[in-house]
């Protein structure tokens, strides 16, 4: 099923709140110094001290860590369970940032919304970040939670019902996990996928490519700087581990699909849908007039009917599964 919403690429579809909120967005960010003059891990350190663009996202209390191994070593996973008595399955979260900046307890507020929306055990990978750890240690974290996921996590969580979903640079770890685990473990353990504004062609896609200056979250000249961080050992952004894309497709689970139309990777979204149905897997596309990049993040009315959205597919393909 393609799912649009109410003639989304038209610009009387925008709503006034969300017209405002881009305008202000964009000021303010492209008013403030060029984030790449500084070194990653310099904007990382910015940003957990509440100096970057955006204010300190609140920590769950209740949230657990747990470290799973991997190839590289350890992987954090940050747990948030639903209220007891009312868990019904687990959601691997692979957060966003470029594969260069966010972590795995920046998104608390929305992870325990889900928790408690759903019935379903978040769980976010903090995988590792380039340019320190490029590609391929961020995917091969985040397949090594998935297989704990499934195995010994499963049976800690007491959960046998399993979904998945990222952001933009998570979009894409989401995609890789789940053909990884088909193509080298023979694994499709997972009955849902959630894409938000996900980046699947890392040679760029016409929207990412004509978007040019505007800050508005991301601009043209960021997906460049994210990429290259992620390949600093120059590997061919054709392959289909990087850019899944590019990648055969079939067998994958039910997927949602969410991108606002002013976002450099609107196109990644469309052609992403496009190619999961075409494999031949159940897929729904919402898009969202005037939506910034990630507009899920923000106090706005969009946001609220997007991740609601969200919310009843994980509760229709993943915590019902299965039910009587």
């Amino acid at each position: 099923m393609m799912q649009f919403v109410s003639e989304p690429f038209t610009e009387a579809a925008i709503s006034d709140e969300t017209r405002r909120f881009n305008t202000d967005l964009s000021a303010r960010l492209g008013a403030l110094p060029d984030q790449w003059s500084f070194p990653p891990a310099v904007i990382r350190e910015r940003r957990a001290q509440g100096l970057g663009p955006f204010p300190i996202p609140p920590k769950s209390p209740d949230a657990e860590t747990i470290v799973t191994e991997g190839p590289h070593g350890g992987v954090p996973l940050r747990i948030i369970r639903p209220p007891a008595g009312t868990t019904r399955g687990a959601f691997l979260h692979i957060h966003g940032g470029g594969w260069v900046l966010g972590a795995a307890d920046q998104q608390d507020v929305r992870l325990l919304q889900i928790a408690e929306r759903t019935g379903l055990v978040a769980i976010s990978v903090d995988y590792r970040l380039a340019p320190e750890h490029p590609y391929p240690q961020g995917p091969d974290d985040c397949e090594a939670a998935a297989l704990w996921l499934v195995g010994e996590g499963a049976r800690r969580l007491g959960v046998d019902r399993f979904a998945i979903g990222g952001d933009s640079a998570g979009g894409n770890l989401t995609a890789t996990t789940l053909i990884r685990l088909r193509d080298r473990h023979g694994l499709t353990p997972f009955s849902a996928a959630v894409f938000i504004a996900g980046m699947f062609d890392l040679r760029l896609t016409p929207s990412a490519r004509r978007w040019g200056s505007e800050k508005l979250v991301l601009n043209t000249r960021d997906v460049e700087m994210f990429v290259r961080h992620y390949l600093a050992r120059g590997q061919d952004p054709a392959d289909p581990d990087i850019s899944p894309l590019l990648a055969d497709l079939s067998g994958l689970p039910s997927a949602h699909f969410s991108v606002g139309t002013h976002d450099p990777l609107t196109d990644d979204s469309l052609f992403m849908a496009a190619r999961w149905l075409a494999a031949g897997n159940p897929a729904e596309l919402a898009v969202y007039p005037g939506g910034c990049h990630v507009f899920h993040n923000y106090p706005l009315a969009i946001a609220d009917a997007a991740n609601a959205a969200i919310d009843r597919f994980l509760i229709d393909h993943a915590a019902n599964r299965g039910a009587p």
